[in-house]
């Protein structure tokens, strides 16, 4: 594929800008997140021994473990079938939050989160509260009480998360459009993982009264998933109605991949077969592609390694409030005490980098209409035989090139792609945009999605 020769040189900042070429230094520091990960992993169940292990499984209410509750609608009813990520509260119903003690302490929901007003007047098909990982820290989707939702590709690999249920009910059909919540990536990864369409909303653009925290006033963040455009397209025009008119005026705007320009961003240590799946679907809708510069790059993972201080930073300040309660898992308690370390030490630089990276990425998107990476590095990792640790959600974490948008405040979409790679057929292209522009990210990803005919065949 030939690329643009002016790779956007233009786009490198000034030291008034604020970002420093820090990629060494972010590596550092995720370096030592793992090392941290790994310490309290071994330190934490010797000091909080069995009173934290949730006492026994739950059974799961369907096979593939996608619900915590569910009440099944046929397809043909004539109403869309939603499910909602139990993060967000449903009146009458106890938001667990995927944790058994919230299950067995908590009273159930007064009210609706104000996300789902719009559902309720359109009288949609509430279908169930979808499974997730505990309190949504973590990337794995991994659930030890009410069981981990079966990747729809392959069971023996994980679904993503924290919004694996999410991601599972859609792709295997139990709804037409799922909520989800995204601080890190908990919409896009297990979107990417399971082979279908996940938005990363605006920070700010849909109100979070009534849902569970992690990071409320930095990162959180609500967005649909779905199989396809149209379902997607509905999903967000729940979340903020008036939308499905935007996206027809972004369509009729730019209904080709000739007007829109792309900043592709590569990261070092992704598959390269991964990153070649990226450039072929690119090539292969026709958009206009320059390369990003290697400063830009190095913003973006000292992005990645501030957003993950402050997702862990504020999960502990959300979350402290479970450690040592009976039916808390202990991988969760190890993971919430790793963020007090975060918030004692990377948490305050972190968040005053963050104005810094919002103007860049501002720049940026003066010269591109979207930046295009993969979602993930990889393949999902096999389920551990043992169960998952704090260790392995850090590494699982690593693997994701998602928490740099949550860190701007910008939105991103991820689109399932072909993947040339034996035993797992799919990966993600990321597109991130600027502020706002949720009906044009949609618009893109349409473009790419028509164009994967074309592309399976030149394979």
């Amino acid at each position: 594929m030939q690329h643009d020769k002016l790779s956007l040189r233009s786009i490198t900042y000034d030291p008034a800008a604020g970002i420093q070429s820090a990629g060494a230094c972010a590596m550092k520091n995720l370096s030592s997140l793992l090392r941290r990960l790994l310490l309290t992993t071994f330190l934490l169940p010797l000091c909080f021994p069995g009173c934290a292990l949730p006492i026994a499984g739950k059974p799961p209410v369907t096979r593939d473990r996608a619900f915590i509750s569910y009440t099944p609608v046929a397809r043909d009813s004539g109403k869309l079938r939603l499910a909602v990520k139990d993060l967000i509260d449903m009146k009458g119903q106890v938001t667990t939050a995927g944790s058994q003690y919230r299950a067995e302490n908590v009273p159930p929901a007064k009210r609706d989160a104000a996300c789902l007003a719009p559902a309720r007047e359109r009288q949609v098909a509430f279908v169930g509260k979808t499974n997730l990982t505990e309190f949504a820290f973590g990337t794995s989707g991994i659930n030890e009480y009410y069981g981990t939702p079966v990747n729809p590709i392959d069971r023996h690999r994980i679904p993503g998360g924290s919004s694996s249920g999410s991601a599972v009910a859609v792709a295997n059909g139990e709804a037409d459009v799922a909520f989800g919540t995204d601080a890190a990536g908990s919409v896009r990864v297990p979107a990417a993982y399971c082979g279908i369409l996940g938005l990363k909303t605006t920070f700010g653009l849909i109100p979070l009264t009534g849902i569970v925290p992690l990071s409320p006033k930095h990162l959180d963040t609500v967005g649909p998933l779905a199989r396809d455009i149209p379902r997607l397209v509905q999903g967000m025009d729940l979340l903020t109605p008036g939308f499905a008119g935007r996206y027809q005026a972004a369509v009729a705007k730019k209904p080709s991949a000739k007007q829109i320009r792309i900043g592709r961003l590569y990261v070092d240590g992704t598959d390269p077969k991964i990153e070649r799946a990226i450039d072929a679907a690119l090539a292969a809708a026709g958009f206009q592609v320059v390369w990003l510069s290697d400063r830009f790059k190095n913003d973006w993972i000292e992005a990645q390694a501030n957003g993950s201080a402050i997702a862990f930073g504020d999960g502990w300040l959300n979350d402290r409030q479970y450690l040592l309660k009976p039916g808390v898992s202990l991988v969760t308690q190890s993971i919430i005490g790793t963020g007090q370390v975060q918030y004692n030490t990377i948490y305050p630089r972190a968040l005053k980098e963050m104005g810094a990276w919002r103007k860049a990425l501002d720049r940026t998107f003066d010269r591109v209409d979207f930046v295009a990476l993969p979602t993930v590095k990889f393949v999902p990792a096999r389920i551990p035989f043992f169960g998952r640790s704090a260790v392995f959600e850090g590494l699982v974490l690593a693997q994701q090139n998602t928490v740099a948008a949550n860190y701007g405040g910008n939105p991103a979409i991820a689109i399932p792609i072909p993947l040339q790679r034996h035993g797992f057929p799919v990966t993600s292209l990321q597109l991130i945009g600027p502020k706002f522009s949720e009906a044009g990210l949609v618009n893109a990803a349409r473009i790419v999605t028509a164009a994967k005919p074309a592309l399976a065949a030149r394979h």
